[in-house]
């Protein structure tokens, strides 16, 4: 039983940072994908940022230079280091996981069986 939980979000102005985290326990396959995605109010979730277990990134053009996905495999956690915030970041944004092989690519949240309970960013 997969279980994620992410940290990290708050309020933060315009140009700032923030670094979200994602604890996971339960993973049980060499392979895999970990993604974050995020979904603000009236709209579709939309894919940021993934890795996968061989420590391949992937992000939406949006994010570009601006985010950097990261996992730490001892302590199994995943990161998403936000820098450069703007007011159209500000959603929920969710960790996701899904085992038995790496990221298909563009990555999508149908892609994805396992989910955590969001952790909400606001830069404003």
């Amino acid at each position: 039983h997969v279980q994620l939980v992410e940290s990290g979000g708050g309020l933060v102005q315009p140009g700032g940072s923030l670094r979200l985290s994602c604890a996971a326990s339960g993973l049980t396959y060499s392979s895999y994908c970990m993604g974050w995605f995020r979904q603000a109010p009236g709209k579709e979730r939309e894919a940021v940022a993934a890795v996968d277990s061989d420590g391949s990134t992937s992000y939406t053009d949006s994010v570009k230079g601006r985010f950097t996905i990261s996992q730490d495999n001892e302590e199994k956690t995943l990161y998403l280091q936000m820098n450069s915030l703007k007011p159209e970041d500000t959603a929920m944004y969710y960790c996701a996981a899904e085992e038995g092989g790496g990221c298909y690519l563009p990555f999508r949240a149908s892609d994805f069986s396992n989910w955590g309970q969001g952790t909400q960013v606001t830069v404003s």
